[in-house]
């Protein structure tokens, strides 16, 4: 039920998520919204393999910024040198596995040595913090958990003799309106 929010550099197309039921097969869902150009339907697996890759982004990404630090401070070395050698160790980091609804970056801004994190859909970029990215994990991962529960509750609600369908969709609508 509950929606989150990534914002975009312009705030003008936000990230939002949540649960909901596969229309064809009725089974749990969780609808990805951004903007107009992406509106998606996705499995709650999906969504917590995005979560893991935007954790694993966001340290990734301020490890990196330490490490280009310590090469540039305790090594002494330059900074095409110490990209190099970022490089090198970011090919051998393992390889996440699994579908994710989202293209996930680790950077390291070597001019402004902030670190960040990159998403992106379809023509659809967006730019993070590590915090920001860690965040919009646990709101994808609680989007996840949520859409098992809502599909078990409609359900058991189905099960009720005095609700209708409509009945229960009107309710799910209710509480997602209250959620926000």
């Amino acid at each position: 039920m509950a929606p989150c929010c990534a914002r975009t550099d312009d705030h003008t197309h936000d990230i939002r998520i949540r649960s909901t039921l596969d229309p064809r097969t009725r089974t749990p869902a969780c609808l990805l919204d951004w903007g107009l150009a992406v509106q998606t339907l996705l499995t709650p697996d999906v969504v917590v393999t995005t979560a893991r890759d935007l954790m694993n982004a966001a340290t990734h990404a301020e490890t990196d910024i330490a490490f280009l630090d310590w090469c540039r401070t305790t090594l002494k070395v330059d900074a095409q040198t110490a990209g190099h050698m970022l490089l090198d160790i970011r090919t051998a980091r393992p390889t996440p596995t699994g579908k994710t609804a989202l293209r996930i970056e680790a950077v390291a801004g070597i001019r402004t040595g902030n670190p960040l994190v990159h998403v992106g859909r379809g023509s659809m970029k967006a730019e993070l913090t590590p915090d920001e990215a860690r965040t919009m994990a646990v709101d994808w991962t609680k989007v996840a958990v949520a859409a098992q529960i809502d599909a078990r509750l409609r359900y058991a609600l189905g099960e009720w003799d005095r609700l209708t369908a409509a009945d229960i969709e009107h309710l799910f609508t209710i509480l997602q309106s209250v959620d926000r």
